[in-house]
């Protein structure tokens, strides 16, 4: 049986496509049962759409009240039979109406090697302060913002001269390979978050 996700998502979506496209080839287990955006411009919603995969778009109004907006996404989730959530590039923080419905499976992917620069400006904050090494972090989403259980980590050595955007295209294309091969684990039923907090994974049957 395929892992039935939803997809959170406010921009571009690429990260998307790239789960998408890993479907298409086989080499991910998963099937896409929803994708919610944000923003009703959000270009990750034509990625949606042309992959045949439902979606959910919420207005400025509903997040006006954010747990309002986050039991609406909860309860589109659930009946579209997700059974984990994935933010791929979503900009706002998920509450207790979509962490208590999906506990320990809501899932998210942070441009740093966390606890690093945490928060929305992480890459630019690492090119700021010069490191040598940074990289993405796959983690479980709880109340606290970027501080849930890790689950995987890449780092990316950062080469001498490259501008804030190389940095960045860097970092998307280790996105593109680690979130689905993340995803891929959870799959699997390899991911669990013992009871002090970190997480195990289970080798290869």
């Amino acid at each position: 049986m395929s892992l039935k996700i939803g997809v959170l998502i406010s921009g571009s979506g690429t990260n998307l496509q790239a789960i998408i496209d890993r479907i298409a080839a086989g080499t991910l287990d998963a099937e896409v049962v929803l994708v919610v955006s944000s923003r009703p411009s959000a270009y990750g919603l034509k990625r949606a759409e042309a992959a045949g995969i439902q979606t959910l778009t919420l207005s400025k109004e509903v997040y006006a009240d954010p747990e309002m907006a986050d039991e609406v996404i909860a309860s589109s989730l659930k009946k579209a039979g997700a059974e984990y959530v994935i933010m791929a590039g979503y900009m706002r923080m998920v509450h207790d109406p979509i962490l208590a419905t999906f506990p320990n499976r809501v899932v998210n992917l942070h441009p740093a090697l966390l606890p690093s620069f945490p928060g929305a400006h992480a890459i630019q904050d690492a090119y700021d302060r010069g490191v040598k090494v940074t990289g993405v972090t796959v983690h479980f989403a709880n109340a606290d913002y970027d501080a849930g259980p890790i689950i995987a980590q890449r780092a990316l050595p950062v080469e001498e001269g490259w501008s804030v955007d190389e940095l960045e295209a860097h970092i998307h294309e280790i996105e593109h390979e680690l979130y689905p091969d993340t995803i891929q684990l959870i799959a699997e039923g390899r991911v669990h978050v013992q009871s002090d907090g970190r997480v195990r994974i289970d080798p290869a049957a």
